[in-house]
């Protein structure tokens, strides 16, 4: 229906959400929580295990009104979906978030005061693999599926 290229992100994080990509037409996928729990990521060792450690229920989706984004259900990303469902105003929610929020969470591993960003698949990911590995597998269960 289209002429360009389109490469599908979110929910992907092995060879059975590539093939579901591939199946709706895409032309490629985008991974994203999949690549943080990989060796050559520099993320934070405990940013790293809570998406290990998570289960598909884990994540909580703020900012609404403004850019929405997917975190990990700690400190931070709790007290923001309180702060927005009371009606705040956006100068306030702006205040609450202020800088360095995805920072302190991600790469200086405080989850509770940071924004630990995780996709809705984070239930999916089980093992800190290197990326290559992370690929391989995919490509071998697309294979398979594809049979």
């Amino acid at each position: 229906a289209i002429s360009v290229p389109v490469i599908a992100a979110g929910g992907i994080v092995d060879g059975r959400g590539l093939e579901a990509a591939f199946a709706l037409g895409a032309h490629g996928v985008q991974l994203g929580t999949r690549f943080v729990a990989t060796e050559e990521c520099i993320a934070h060792p405990n940013y790293k295990q809570a998406i290990i450690d998570a289960r598909d229920s884990d994540t909580i989706v703020t900012r609404r009104a403004h850019v929405p984004t997917r975190s990990l259900k700690y400190g931070f990303a709790r007290e923001l979906a309180v702060l927005e469902k009371s009606g705040a105003p956006a100068e306030s929610i702006q205040m609450f978030v202020g800088r360095g929020r995805a920072r302190k969470a991600q790469v200086e591993g405080d989850l509770e005061n940071g924004d630990a960003y995780a996709g809705s698949s984070v239930g999916l990911i089980k093992e800190i693999l290197p990326a290559a590995v992370v690929v391989q597998n995919m490509i071998n269960t697309y294979k398979d599926l594809s049979r």
